[in-house]
């Protein structure tokens, strides 16, 4: 196993596959870099680099007590470029996984990358406030906080169901598949799982929009139902100078699976311009 160290001393897992432009994946809230599988194998078949690497207190990354805002998040993704020595690379960050991008791009000013996407991304501010109002309320995310305290494994069970849209007319996701991204989630320590849900719903990104400089992608299904495209990828492309937005219809918040081969391809052709 490939493990890097933070400057606070954190451990943090590491696959790195192939050769060649770096490709950087950054996973999404519950999850691990291993759900990032499927397109991790077809961009090291491609000819580049694809490094997948678990958040702090996810998969087999510390599972530290602190360290779950966004500026210390993205000083974990900075260290996984350094440590990598990935120069050029491409940034791709899935829903919670889009705020590390962002912030990366105007903490660290984008150092070391070429071309950035956001996929199902919360991205640029997930709270209703009001001059936001088209986010959530933030009485919805204190009851996920409840609900997650009182039983994680069952609330894992009707999240993911949402997040893959499986009960949607010809959703063909297998229940096998739910189950398996539940159990990747109960890797994650209960801190960690609460914390990052407390980040990724309060943390204003709408100022970080601005120091993107690269080519940037967003994508976003039409009917995902976990990150509302209305409230996310529609307002992030106003904001990215030169972004553009693919939008999936009717697909869910989890399209790397429902979309699977659609996804793969367009990340690719991105990837090769």
């Amino acid at each position: 196993m490939n493990y890097i160290e933070t400057k606070d001393k954190i451990k943090l897992y590491l696959k790195d596959w192939g050769t060649g432009q770096p490709v950087i994946l950054i996973h999404g809230w519950p999850l691990s870099s291993d759900s990032w599988d499927a397109q991790a194998m077809a961009i090291a078949e491609a000819g580049y680099r694809a490094i997948a690497y678990d958040r702090r207190g996810f998969g087999r990354s510390s599972q530290t007590w602190s360290g779950y805002d966004y500026d210390t998040l993205s000083d974990d993704l900075a260290a996984v470029i350094e440590y990598s020595k990935a120069q050029d690379a491409i940034i791709v960050g899935f829903s919670m996984g889009g705020g590390e991008v962002a912030r990366y791009m105007s903490r660290h000013a984008g150092r070391s990358v070429a071309k950035a996407a956001l996929v199902s991304s919360i991205v640029p501010f997930r709270l209703k406030t009001a001059d936001n109002p088209a986010g959530t309320e933030q009485a919805a995310f204190d009851e996920t906080a409840l609900t997650i305290n009182k039983d994680r494994a069952q609330f894992f069970t009707g999240f993911f169901r949402t997040f893959f849209g499986a009960d949607a007319p010809g959703n063909l996701i297998s229940d096998e598949l739910l189950d398996n991204m539940r159990n990747i989630a109960m890797q994650a320590s209960l801190k960690s799982t609460l914390e990052c849900l407390k980040s990724f719903s309060s943390t204003d990104f709408r100022g970080d929009l601005a120091h993107f400089k690269v080519p940037t992608l967003i994508i976003h299904g039409t009917e995902d139902k976990t990150v509302p495209i209305e409230a996310s990828a529609r307002l992030a492309v106003k904001g990215i100078q030169g972004a553009r937005l693919i939008e999936y219809p009717g697909a869910p918040h989890g399209l790397f699976a429902t979309h699977r081969e659609k996804f793969t391809q367009d990340l690719l052709t991105f990837i090769r311009q």
